[in-house]
Parts: C-alpha cells; structure tokens; sequence
C-alpha cells in the first residue's frame, strides 16, 4: 500500500476515532458518580484527554509505513 493512501487512511481513522473517544467521554462523564465530585470530574477528564493517545499511537506507527 503506497504511504499517501496509508495516510488518507490513517486521517479519517483519527478523526473518527477523536470524535468517538470525545462523545463516549462526554457520556461517561454525566454519570452521578463523577459529576457529584470535583475532585473526580478533574481527575477524569484528565484521563479522558489523555486517553486517546494510546489508541492513537499504533495507527499514526501504521501510517508512517513499513519499517526498514
């Protein structure tokens, strides 16, 4: 697969995967639990911002291309 087609790919899978990990955090984050706590609701969205990342990083390696 040619790097440019490995990229488009790789683009949309991101942007899909932000807007998905965004939606379900948003979801989660209504939960009484984490909503009635300030301390909890930082810690959370901390986690939840941050989380993505390691979804990410084995896609954005796959759209580099193939190691020599």
């Amino acid at each position: 697969m040619h790097i440019r087609t490995r990229k488009l790919i790789g683009t949309v899978l991101l942007l899909l995967l932000a807007a998905v990990w965004s939606l379900v955090a948003m979801a989660v984050a209504q939960a009484p639990v984490i909503a009635g706590s300030g301390w909890i609701q930082a810690t959370f969205y901390v986690v939840a911002g941050l989380g993505w990342v390691l979804p990410a990083m084995p896609l954005i390696s796959w759209m580099s291309g193939p190691r020599a």
